[in-house]
């Protein structure tokens, strides 16, 4: 497999021969209004520009992979330039009737037992918080990937540690692990995804797997820096095991 760390939450996950799109924000820096009670909030999204053109990233992409939709996972620049007939997936009827009324075709709910192109692909709970802010920040999902030819990957999406993630692992045993680590947060209501904390319990959890964070210092409400996390990682002294990308890097598995 090959990941590639786009920007934010949105990766490109080449699997068993077959191209994902996940979690698509394409938008030029500065597009969209900031986050508001957040952090940052007189900045404009996104705070950076993409690595690389969007034609570079579309190309050849068998399946696109919505876990929620929030503008910095699915956003109308996305909307605008994918292919309306492509393979989409999403989290639940809810999120695929209004992609569908965005003018895609093919679109299928996620289930436990999905089946693309020969790839399992295994929808995940996920906790976008703690507490009351989870009425806020909606429902969420992750995905499992499993082929025979392949390490299975776990992109965990926006949640934070708690007991369903531990459940996964113990579950499907992942060999790599996507989280979004970026600490986003508003000024009250506690972290929406993991901060450091929360990469070390997943750490512990499976300490055999590479571990790569994502969503991190893309939008204005980030909470935890890449530096901060790579300092955390150090003390630690599991820098090997947690691999923390700038946008446009990519990593083989």
């Amino acid at each position: 497999m090959n990941i590639h760390q786009i920007r934010n939450a949105t990766i490109v996950v080449e699997y068993a021969g077959k191209k994902f799109l996940v979690d698509p924000m394409l938008a030029e820096k500065g597009t969209y209004p900031p986050f508001p009670n957040a952090p940052r909030d007189d900045q404009y999204n996104p705070l950076v520009e993409l690595p690389t053109s969007i034609d570079n990233i579309i190309k050849d992409i068998d399946a696109v992979i919505v876990t929620h939709l929030h503008y910095d996972h699915w956003d109308e620049v996305a909307k605008e330039v994918l292919p309306k007939d492509i393979k989409l997936f999403s989290q639940s009827e809810e999120d695929a009737t209004e992609i569908r009324n965005a003018g895609f075709q093919n679109v299928e709910v996620l289930q436990e037992d999905t089946i693309f192109e020969g790839i399992q692909l295994v929808k995940t709970k996920g906790e976008h918080g703690r507490g009351e802010v989870l009425k806020l920040a909606g429902l969420v999902c992750g995905v499992v990937f499993k082929h025979d030819s392949e390490k299975t990957l776990y992109v965990a999406g926006d949640t934070v540690w708690y007991n369903a993630v531990q459940e996964v692992i113990d579950t499907h045993n992942p060999e790599v692990i996507v989280v979004n680590a970026g600490d986003n947060h508003f000024n009250e209501g506690g972290s929406l995804v993991m901060g450091k904390d929360d990469v070390y319990e997943v750490y512990k959890a499976t300490p055999d797997a590479k571990i790569i964070a994502v969503h991190m210092e893309a939008v204005n409400h980030w909470g935890l820096s890449r530096e901060e996390l790579k300092g955390f990682l150090n003390e630690k002294g599991i820098t090997s095991h947690v691999l923390v990308p700038d946008d446009g890097e990519s990593y083989k598995f």
